[in-house]
């Protein structure tokens, strides 16, 4: 009896064995899971990044632009006040 009583014990202890194998793998798939979602959503704030970041450059240079085109204008309002002032001036 002996024997049938240690056979039972190790069967048991065996059981409990490959239920803390089986819950340490299902972790373990679930923790690979969670790293790979994570690492899918750093991909994508890197993309939103690298698009925002060519929307600022974007957005910079016709700022540039338009500041430009600002001077450009400016310098021909004074040119035709002063020539409207010369005009008048006669």
């Amino acid at each position: 009896m002996t024997g049938e009583a240690t056979l039972k014990e190790v069967l048991a202890r065996l059981g409990r064995a490959m239920d803390t194998l089986d819950a340490a793998v299902a972790a373990r798939l679930e923790q690979e899971q969670d790293y790979s979602e994570a690492e899918a959503e750093a991909q994508r704030l890197n993309a939103d990044r690298a698009r925002l970041a060519q929307e600022l450059d974007n957005s910079e240079a016709r700022g540039d632009r338009l500041e430009e085109a600002n001077k450009e204008v400016s310098r021909r309002l004074v040119t035709a006040m002063e020539t409207i002032r010369a005009v008048l001036d006669r």
